[in-house]
């Protein structure tokens, strides 16, 4: 596969099944949920052991509805899902900046309107390592662009970071690469920046 093969489109209500399918072949029973999730981390645990069902249903009416929720970029190869990066408003995805590590950083001192986040990077497993992080971020930019965004934020887990379920929320490397910047430099949670 290269990544002239791949169609990077916005995720609409009839892509919901196949990027569940994305999901479900990455054994990811978060659906993006988390930042979403009222509870703390116990309820989270909890839910993520014994309720799974529960955040996939929320998604999927996110999804059909066309909710903020389920707002993000798609890889799409012969018409299999195969990469995925939401795209959020910075003020629906509070809880990633209200983080220990992040809360009060100067870093975050400037107006939350029209700054948009990136995260839950999923790319499949069978087509890691080919380029599609990229692609996904340089479509959740223009997708975010669209929706007036002023900047786009991500909070990586630094290269320290090894597992595949450490980069969540994407590779520093690939989103400097894309024309980010490194506003609060602390690994392995670095900030990274892109002003529109």
């Amino acid at each position: 596969m290269s990544t002239a093969e791949v169609a990077v489109v916005p995720f609409a209500p009839e892509h919901t099944e196949r990027l569940l399918q994305l999901f479900e072949r990455c054994d990811n029973t978060c659906f993006c949920r988390y930042l979403h999730f009222a509870g703390d981390k116990h309820a989270w645990q909890d839910r993520l052991a014994n309720a799974p069902e529960r955040n996939r249903d929320e998604f999927v009416a996110e999804a059909r509805s066309g909710g903020s929720g389920a707002r993000g970029v798609i890889a799409l190869l012969a018409e299999q899902v195969v990469g995925w990066l939401k795209v959020s408003r910075a003020s629906d995805v509070d809880k990633l900046y209200q983080q220990r590590l992040y809360r009060g950083l100067p870093c975050f001192d400037r107006p939350v309107a029209g700054v948009f986040t990136l995260g839950c990077f999923l790319v499949d497993p069978e087509y890691r390592g080919r380029g599609l992080s990229r692609e996904l971020i340089r479509a959740g930019v223009a997708l975010a662009r669209s929706l007036g965004a002023t900047s786009v934020e991500a909070l990586p887990r630094g290269e320290l970071a090894g597992s595949a379920a450490e980069r969540w929320l994407g590779r520093p490397s690939a989103l400097l690469a894309e024309g980010f910047q490194v506003v609060h430099d602390f690994e392995p949670y670095p900030v990274l920046r892109r002003v529109l």
